[in-house]
């Protein structure tokens, strides 16, 4: 495993308003409450917080899980280690770049180019097939048809997923499993540095759910040297216990 460093986020804080509070602005009573604010400062202005003062690392190679009750705030953790999101305090280096850096084109730029994405309701667009799902991410990249770390296109990769019968289908003909086996080729084939798994084994029965680990933690598809890091939240110790290491979000902090 490389001690390359993916993914470093430090002191991550992240405060909402409650539903239907008007106090939204960057200024409550004359005080910004902004990133730059402290927890008490946040505290009161009415923010209500998720988590304090987390900070987590993840190596090229690594396999990290995050568990943690339903809505102890473990997919807001992802998104914003992901770009996806921004905190109210703290940084994320990711792949190299800082994130408060960027604005959200080159956030959008940096995630196309080095990450890939799983999510529990598997996020397929509807209208394209399982082939064009995958061939997605490749085309906004301009890349090659073949993958370099693979040796696949995206039709023989979904082949090698057990999806060779179903490149023509849509989302809707698929099943929950085949659902999420497109979803991992489409995160596969850029060849991302680091896999981002959101509840990835949520929506899919136990059988189903082992087989999609399988294709997560196992080695068909990537040599030692190209695995990527791959951080997922779940709240099933079974997925948990696949990873190099296990942490836990609970009461706003992560243990």
């Amino acid at each position: 495993m490389s001690e390359e460093l993916v993914l470093e986020a430090v002191d991550l804080a992240k405060s909402v308003y409650p539903t239907g509070s008007q106090a939204r602005g960057k200024e409550v009573n004359g005080m910004n409450v902004g990133s730059s604010q402290s927890a008490e400062a946040r505290q009161s202005s009415g923010m209500i917080a998720i988590f304090e003062s987390i900070s987590v690392s993840l190596k090229a190679g690594e396999s990290l899980a995050i568990m943690g009750a339903s809505g102890s705030g473990k997919s807001t953790l992802l998104a914003i280690l992901a770009g996806l999101d921004e905190p109210t305090a703290g940084s994320v280096n990711l792949v190299g770049q800082a994130l408060t850096t960027l604005d959200e084109d080159a956030r959008a730029r940096l995630r196309l180019n080095a990450v890939g994405f799983i999510f529990q309701a598997f996020h397929l667009i509807p209208t394209l097939s399982a082939l064009e799902n995958v061939q997605v991410p490749a085309q906004l990249r301009q890349l090659s048809a073949v993958n370099s770390a693979t040796g696949m296109n995206p039709e023989s990769l979904l082949s090698e997923l057990g999806l060779g019968h179903r490149l023509g289908h849509l989302p809707q003909q698929l099943s929950g499993g085949e659902q999420q086996r497109v979803a991992i080729a489409r995160a596969l084939i850029t060849q991302p540095k680091i896999l981002f798994a959101d509840e990835p084994t949520g929506n899919l029965d136990r059988k189903t759910g082992d087989q999609v680990c399988e294709l997560l933690f196992g080695s068909a598809f990537w040599r030692d040297s190209d695995r990527p890091g791959l951080l997922l939240v779940t709240h099933d110790p079974r997925v948990a216990e696949r990873c190099d290491r296990q942490l836990t979000l609970e009461d706003g902090c992560l243990r």
